[in-house]
């Protein structure tokens, strides 16, 4: 540990607290994306939350994707039975 921190820019934070919140990024991909810790986002997140259970964030996270690729099978799998058999 290098014993020194930096000041990161509000926005900074606001942003990748949101990304994961709302949108679904890994916190390793956002993390990256800012050029943070992922510690530090976990750290944010878990002020976010009442009662600091950042897991409900993550699982709301994993549930939105799960979502969306068993909207994406579904279509497929709509498609695949309107077309034309020959």
């Amino acid at each position: 540990m290098s014993g020194h921190f930096r000041v990161i820019d509000p926005q900074v934070k606001a942003d990748a607290i949101a990304e994961v919140k709302n949108q679904g990024m890994p916190v390793s991909q956002a993390a990256v994306k800012y050029g943070v810790d992922p510690r530090t986002i976990y750290g944010w997140l878990k002020k976010e939350v009442i009662g600091g259970d950042k897991n409900l964030i993550l699982e709301n996270n994993r549930l939105k994707k799960e979502n969306e690729q068993l909207y994406n099978l579904l279509g497929r799998a709509t498609a695949e039975l309107k077309r034309p058999k020959g």
